[in-house]
């Protein structure tokens, strides 16, 4: 099965395939660096990291490109309301680019506690304003621009694909739009491409213009820099879903308008949400999760990053804490199958095990894995194959742990740094053998209502130092 994406620009799934054979331009929607990351933003950026590790398993050359905003983003997306980084930085009494700073190595430290890979390429908006006024003044050059009590606005209806991502008909738009906040905007789509000083008197950044001295709207950073790094036309764009009726699709026009290509972007993918009772996370609405907040809550990242697997990334997604505890310990059971398996043989046999490939049963487990992955990153999926892979004691234990460490180099959960950790409960090969086959007895037993002889067997172990823990995955030991 050839690798496939759910592309939101045409609502298929479709075959990826890159402009440029065995490349792949990827460009991913960065943090706002005003506050910490919610664990509903970081849900994107697992996705993101699952997504590129994908594409270089399977081969290709991947740049992957993220831009952190550090500047011009407001509490709307509709060119309203405060600049949530001068807000920050006033409250805080720093300099946007203090807090900006700060946020974004908080936002980082996150990530790596996540395992999520930094990208190739990380660009901060305030360093690439040079490229996005050479991106407006080609907008301008098109006759897609007017300005309006000093700002720089986008005409949407010379546009004639406007809308086409969120399928939007610009006409129906027009007939049902409620009147904008912005007076200046001929259209409430309209959006603006330069703010001068007229928005804000005392905006803390600002730069020499041709439309005047100001700074750069939200939409046109993510269009200039990912176009700077990746060309005039590249290959996957994500976000989150919410970016789809408002940022990604102004993002589209300008760089259709300004570059004269279409389409810009060959493969759209986008996230759900992550939910709590009340709703959609926000940060605007205060009241959100960080990663810390979990770990202050005795979670592991990796708990988390192993919850957000278990459900595929277009499905919404409602947390809780008994949730993520099921998480927990179900990635806990997870690693009592790694550390049994692993006490059974050793690295290098693990190692040479990959040398030689895969055959049998493991092959079977590995292709239906990569199945999962193809259509369109099933995780849930995925996470079954290695579940049912690590159970299967027909497995050799030095091809089963090799297999498991291909799998992982798609799920991230460090199970390679994990496997030989725990070295209290490496035991002797033959006698892991035996436990392994009294654990397989002990089930034929209860299943047979011998429960006598199920209690005799867990009996036995535990004299020899083996506790055995039972689980709806199954049973896991270890050494008391």
């Amino acid at each position: 099965m050839a690798f496939s994406l759910y592309n939101t620009l045409g609502r298929k799934t479709e075959v990826f395939t890159p402009r440029m054979s065995g490349e792949a331009g990827f460009y991913g929607c960065g943090p706002t660096v005003y506050n910490y990351a919610h664990i509903g933003n970081l849900r994107a950026y697992v996705t993101h990291d699952v997504l590129v590790r994908v594409l270089r398993e399977r081969g290709y050359r991947v740049t992957h490109v993220m831009n952190i905003t550090d500047v011009g983003h407001l509490s709307g997306d509709n060119d309203e309301g405060e600049d949530k980084m001068v807000k920050s930085a006033e409250e805080a009494r720093k300099s946007v680019l203090e807090v900006a700073q700060f946020y974004t190595e908080a936002f980082f430290r996150d990530t790596e506690a996540l395992n999520i890979r930094r990208p190739d390429v990380v660009c901060k908006a305030t360093e690439h304003i040079d490229e996005m006024i050479t991106l407006i003044k080609r907008i301008e050059a098109g006759g897609y621009t007017y300005l309006a009590g000093g700002n720089l606005y986008f005409d949407v209806t010379k546009f004639p694909n406007y809308g086409e991502l969120a399928l939007l008909r610009l006409d129906e738009l027009e007939a049902g739009a409620r009147v904008g906040v912005d007076k200046n905007k001929r259209s409430p789509h309209d959006f603006v491409l330069w703010f001068t000083k007229s928005k804000f008197e005392n905006q803390a950044l600002v730069w020499d213009s041709p439309w005047g001295r100001g700074y750069p709207g939200w939409h046109i950073e993510c269009s200039a820099m990912s176009s700077t790094y990746l060309g005039e036309q590249f290959d996957i764009h994500a976000g989150g879903i919410d970016h789809i009726p408002i940022h990604h699709t102004n993002e589209i026009a300008q760089a259709e308008a300004g570059y004269g290509k279409r389409p810009w972007v060959r493969y759209w993918v986008h996230n759900e949400f992550l939910v709590l009772n009340k709703g959609k996370m926000s940060k605007s609405a205060g009241g959100f999760l960080t990663l810390q907040t979990l770990v202050e809550n005795g979670f592991d990242p990796l708990d988390y990053r192993y919850f957000l697997l278990g459900a595929h990334y277009r499905s919404q997604m409602q947390f809780s804490f008994d949730a993520l505890e099921g998480a927990k310990n179900a990635r806990a059971s997870l690693l009592d199958k790694l550390y049994a398996v692993a006490g059974r043989t050793t690295p290098e046999e693990a190692a040479a095990a990959e040398t030689a490939g895969f055959a049998g049963k493991a092959a079977d487990y590995l292709a239906a894995f990569d199945t999962a992955i193809d259509d369109d990153l099933s995780t849930p999926r995925a996470l079954a194959e290695l579940w049912g892979l690590l159970r299967d004691s027909s497995v050799a234990p030095a091809v089963a742990l090799a297999a498991a460490f291909r799998m992982d180099r798609i799920l991230g959960l460090r199970l390679e740094e994990a496997a030989f950790s725990r070295k209290a409960d490496v035991v002797d090969g033959a006698f892991a053998a035996e436990i392994e086959q009294l654990i397989a007895e002990r089930a034929e037993a209860k299943k047979a209502k011998q429960f006598a002889r199920a209690d005799e067997i867990r009996a036995h172990l535990k004299e020899r130092g083996i506790l055995l823990e039972d689980a709806k995955e199954g049973t896991t030991w270890k050494k008391a």
